[in-house]
């Protein structure tokens, strides 16, 4: 079995995908760790009002934001890829499977 053709926006939905929910998981660790870093600070040196409030809300940005921002390079890296792929294989033949 060869491969010589994969659907652009195909692969770029499955990695759009993939690349979102990696980004959740980033944006959720980043988030833990700016709330540790803010309920340190808190507890140390006794800040409060808009630094405490920064901390906090940059956790939740990361959140929001960097699914959102790395499901779209996903999105337009598989774009590229395929599009990539398409050219070579036309030159190469393609990708040869093995399958059962």
């Amino acid at each position: 079995m060869t491969v010589t053709r994969i659907g652009a926006l195909s692969l770029a939905k499955v990695m759009g995908l993939i690349y979102g929910g990696m980004g959740l998981l980033f944006g959720l660790v980043f988030s833990f760790f700016a709330h540790l870093g803010a309920a340190f600070g808190r507890a140390f040196e006794g800040a409060s009002g808009p630094e405490a409030l920064f901390g906090a809300l940059f956790g939740v940005g990361a959140v929001i934001f960097l699914p959102i921002f790395y499901g779209l390079m996903g999105f337009l890296a598989g774009l590229l890829t395929a599009a990539l792929y398409n050219l070579a294989a036309r030159a190469v033949g393609g990708l040869e499977l093995e399958v059962e």
